[in-house]
């Protein structure tokens, strides 16, 4: 069940048995991954660090337990996960489209999608036109850590429970790890299939 306006979320709570404790959402992905190939369940999270972790409130002290969604990305037929983001890119943020799916509302220092949630059962997904001139990808990175590049006329942010893409062959980036390039992307998003300690 998703996150509603209004209603508690997440609620005081111990590391569960069993659970991982990781100190990025890069860290967190590959335990999932590992379960996954190994046909485990999906075990809970301990978040010290990182953009999931971030968009929390986590500050490192494991005491307030929430169910989140994963992210689901089909990579050229391979099924890989994400916590935070799954971006694709060209080599260079400063030329052609740029499509950032935040299941966080941080990537790094940026607040790529200030109204991303990671309870609602949607992806925000934020995407830079190809055609946005450098003057104003300028503009809009020099705002990206505020979060105050959106609205803007080149920037589209919608939001998606699924999606997929032709990536011809750029770079897909799940979680701050950077694969190699692709030919097609979906993504779906798995509604409060994770739980976490922030």
């Amino acid at each position: 069940m998703s996150v509603r306006r209004g209603e508690p979320w997440g609620e005081p709570g111990a590391l569960p048995e069993g659970a991982v404790v990781v100190r990025s959402d890069a860290e967190a992905r590959a335990a999932l991954e590992e379960a996954r190939r190994a046909r485990r369940p999906v075990p809970a999270l301990g978040l010290l660090a990182g953009d999931l972790c971030r968009t929390l409130g986590g500050r490192g002290a494991l005491a307030t337990v929430v169910r989140c969604d994963l992210g689901e990305a089909l990579v050229d037929g391979k099924v890989r996960l994400f916590v935070a983001h799954a971006v694709v890119r060209g080599r260079s943020l400063w030329r052609g489209s740029v499509v950032a799916a935040m299941n966080a509302q941080f990537a790094g220092r940026w607040d790529v999608a200030p109204r991303a949630h990671p309870g609602d059962g949607s992806l925000d997904v934020v995407e830079v036109a190809a055609g946005l001139s450098l003057a104003d990808r300028w503009k809009a990175w020099r705002r990206l850590a505020a979060g105050t590049h959106v609205p803007h006329p080149g920037i589209a942010v919608r939001r998606a429970s699924a999606l997929q893409l032709d990536v011809a062959g750029r770079r897909v980036v799940l979680d701050g790890e950077v694969l190699a390039p692709a030919r097609t992307l979906s993504l779906r998003l798995e509604p409060a299939a994770l739980t976490v300690v922030v």
